[in-house]
């Protein structure tokens, strides 16, 4: 029997909202540091977060200072890095302690093996759709591509996912999909989620396999 992926929800702030997701039990929760981004969070939400939850920080080109800092102050368990990140600075921010995950922006003509210098030194990558800007596009790339992906690092798959693909994930069990990143599509605004929504979708998912 196929193990269902894990759940990533990215982009929360409203404290509230971050407490109620929390009672779904998600596997991950992420918070973006991108100050362009709608869903930059500046401060520490006063809620106790089930330290089962893996807290993920999300950082566009952003110092080893600056980080490192939000690491401690938030928490973090994960460091996902979505900007033009050297191999480098991966290597750096693995001796922290916190896992790190490098992220890559899929279209038809990506090299996959760009994966392979950042192999050593990331424990996830993550795919999401081609954009000229940095950080999510909320749009969905075409997921058959994933099959040049040779490398052996467990893939986060991001990128317009919505209420209704949970087949269409489904059908990616030859993959090495770790887990999902939804954000976007269940949002009733930037940060804020319908937790109604992602209710659904997380027992439907945790339920098929």
């Amino acid at each position: 029997m196929a193990q269902y992926p894990e759940i990533k929800v990215c982009g929360m702030r409203d404290e509230a909202n971050i407490k109620a997701l929390c009672d779904l039990q998600p596997n991950y929760i992420g918070f973006i540091f991108y100050r362009k981004s709608p869903r930059y969070i500046g401060e520490m939400p006063d809620v106790a977060i089930d330290p089962t939850i893996k807290r993920v920080g999300v950082f566009v080109n952003a110092s080893e200072r600056t980080i490192n800092e939000k690491r401690v102050q938030f928490g973090l368990d994960i460091l996902q890095l979505h900007g033009d990140e050297s191999p480098e600075l991966c290597f750096l921010l693995r001796q922290s302690g916190a896992q790190v995950m490098k992220v890559f922006r899929v279209d038809e003509n990506f090299d996959f093996q760009q994966t392979q210098r950042y192999e050593d030194y990331c424990d996830y990558f993550l795919f999401d759709a081609e954009t000229k800007a940095f950080g999510g596009s909320g749009k969905k790339f075409d997921w058959h591509l994933l099959q040049a992906y040779k490398g052996g690092r467990p893939i986060f798959l991001s990128g317009g996912i919505g209420p209704n693909d949970i087949r269409e994930i489904q059908q990616q069990s030859h993959l090495k999909i770790k887990a999902i990143d939804i954000n976007s599509k269940f949002e009733v605004a930037p940060a804020l989620k319908n937790i109604k929504l992602l209710e659904k979708f997380i027992i439907d998912l945790r339920k098929t396999n």
